[in-house]
């Protein structure tokens, strides 16, 4: 795997880049690892703390987790928690769905241990009619539902779209790329 140790408001030093290094080298175990698979970290300093944003970029998927923590090395330990909850989730998930061709090749599901109680059973099911509305029309009826995003069809460009809002504030928008029939 090749690492991508960015700096932000810190200056990396070389013994911070080792630790993390070693530290993010325990998720080798969980991919084929070649020269596509790049793990970024980016560290940021505060006046009191520090953050974590840790990517894993693969042909199939990419990984992220993002950990706030006073110590940066807790932090980057709890990153690291993180992604393999994600890991364990999605073995899961391609367990029961039986479509791990396409991630199987870059990832070592084997490796992946599982607990029982992470097996996410579907509750509900929910059909919607997607109502052509500009971003502003979504977002007005996200709030009024009380939810954390809300799916619409753009009336600009007929695409699907999800508005969201964003842990430190405003909102966003994922707007599919492929174009419908």
């Amino acid at each position: 795997m090749k690492y991508q140790i960015i700096g932000k408001n810190i200056e990396v030093t070389d013994s911070i880049r080792v630790e993390i290094e070693k530290k993010l080298g325990r998720m080798d175990k969980y991919f084929v690892i070649n020269d596509d698979v790049l793990c970024r970290a980016v560290v940021r300093s505060y006046k009191v703390g520090a953050k974590v944003e840790v990517t894993i970029f693969t042909k199939a998927m990419d990984f992220r987790a993002e950990v706030k923590n006073d110590d940066l090395y807790a932090a980057v330990d709890l990153a690291i928690d993180k992604l393999e909850g994600q890991m364990r989730k999605l073995k899961t998930r391609m367990d029961r769905t039986k479509e791990a061709d396409s991630l199987g090749k870059a990832l070592a599901f084997e490796n992946i241990e599982m607990d029982e109680e992470e097996y996410n059973e579907i509750v509900r099911t929910k059909s919607i009619y997607l109502k052509p509305m500009t971003i502003d029309e979504a977002i007005t009826r996200m709030e009024a539902l009380g939810h954390a995003f809300f799916l619409y069809l753009d009336s600009d460009d007929d695409q699907i779209a999800v508005a969201y809002k964003r842990i430190d504030g405003g909102y966003g928008v994922i707007q599919a790329e492929n174009k419908l029939k």
